[in-house]
């Protein structure tokens, strides 16, 4: 594959990053060992998705306002819109999550057991292989002296046993004459920032790490204090150097609202939905390569417009505007590649300057009356 200039600088300093953060993984010196691997790996994506934008031709690397080269979100997102790519949502969450405790680390700190910095680094590993593969058509391996040693030697268990050990600890800590509560909300923090592989909009807040500490004072079991942890799981193959672990995510979450911020459940959020709904509908058509009309027609034909977790009306003063998730990106972006525009354009365009559409007949069409 001929790469393009840029594309190949990016591709280079990932791998860089990544071979560190596995030399630093088997160092045996502790001494700010996790915060070099969590650094290190963090940089290692935000380089590789960057050069895998750059050589599929996406154009927005750059911020059109500040000029300055997008962060690590809006990677995902464009990773996960782009069809060469195809950043799964799983996949994206694993490197939020990664992302959420390395901010962690580098501006505050916690503490991230061994057993859940493994499962974290190895699935970057094996996410970072993935990519290679689809976008680049090379193999991890091609860059690794054939010296090098499996991430760990201590195979990784149940993700809900250790998340169990973890909390286990963390109680043990927050108890009355420890003196450990500074270790114990740093061990928190972990457990918060792995929210990020089922909540793209998470964050790790000292209100929150506090809610969680009274939460455990008082007894609280783990599946109320932090609930979305039961919507991950992993996937294991393999053993030693050909070991893979994926994130994955469990169907059927319970969620529970609530408006009392005195409740200890950790899933309890205040978020700014202008950062998921980003996009405006000439926005999306832009990144779709359609034309305005055309976008419309699709999304009618998707039902876009009827999924709350694809568009959202936002009211300022006397302006109503409204915006579009990723999610609308990908779920168009997808059917583009299956259903005939052309088809679609004709059974949703509108008749004259009437307002009402015609009713679609397309098979399995969301707009069909």
């Amino acid at each position: 594959m001929k790469l393009k200039q840029e594309s190949r600088q990016l591709k280079a300093k990932a791998v860089a990053s990544l071979v560190s953060a596995v030399e630093a993984f088997n160092s045996p010196n502790d001494l700010g060992r996790a915060t070099k691997v969590l650094l290190l790996i963090q940089h290692a994506f935000e380089m590789l998705l960057k050069a895998a934008l750059v050589q599929v031709g996406e154009k927005k690397i750059f911020d059109a306002v500040s000029g300055r080269s997008i962060g690590f979100e809006r990677c995902l997102g464009l990773s996960m819109a782009n069809a060469t790519i195809r950043l799964s949502e799983a996949d994206a969450g694993a490197l939020r999550a990664i992302d959420a405790m390395r901010d962690d680390e580098q501006h505050w700190w916690n503490i991230v057991s061994e057993q859940l910095l493994y499962l974290h680094c190895r699935a970057g590993i094996t996410l970072f292989d993935d990519l290679l593969q689809r976008v680049f058509t090379e193999h991890l391996t091609s860059h690794l002296a054939g010296r090098v040693l499996p991430l760990s030697v201590d195979p990784p268990r149940e993700l809900n046993v250790l998340l169990d050990e973890e909390y286990s600890q963390i109680a043990v800590l927050l108890q009355p004459g420890r003196r450990a509560g500074h270790d114990a909300r740093a061990r928190i923090r972990t457990l918060l920032a792995m929210e990020a592989h089922v909540k793209p909009d998470a964050q790790v807040s000292k209100q929150d790490v506090e809610r969680v500490a009274r939460g455990m004072r008082s007894g609280e079991s783990r599946d109320r204090v932090f609930p979305t942890l039961d919507a991950i799981a992993t996937a294991i193959d393999g053993s030693g150097v050909t070991l893979k672990v994926h994130f994955t995510k469990k169907e059927g979450l319970a969620v529970q609202y609530t408006a009392d911020e005195n409740v200890p459940a950790a899933a309890v959020r205040q978020v700014d939905l202008r950062d998921t709904f980003r996009r405006s509908a000439s926005e999306l058509a832009e990144a779709l390569g359609l034309t305005v009309p055309k976008a419309k027609a699709l999304k009618e034909h998707l039902g876009i417009d009827d999924d709350p977790a694809c568009r959202r009306d936002f009211t300022f003063g006397a302006q109503r505007h409204t915006c579009y998730s990723d999610k609308a990106l990908v779920l168009m972006r997808s059917a583009l590649q299956e259903l005939d525009m052309g088809a679609v354009w004709h059974a949703h365009k509108r008749v004259g300057r009437a307002p009402a559409r015609r009713p679609c007949k397309l098979e399995g069409c969301a707009a069909a009356a």
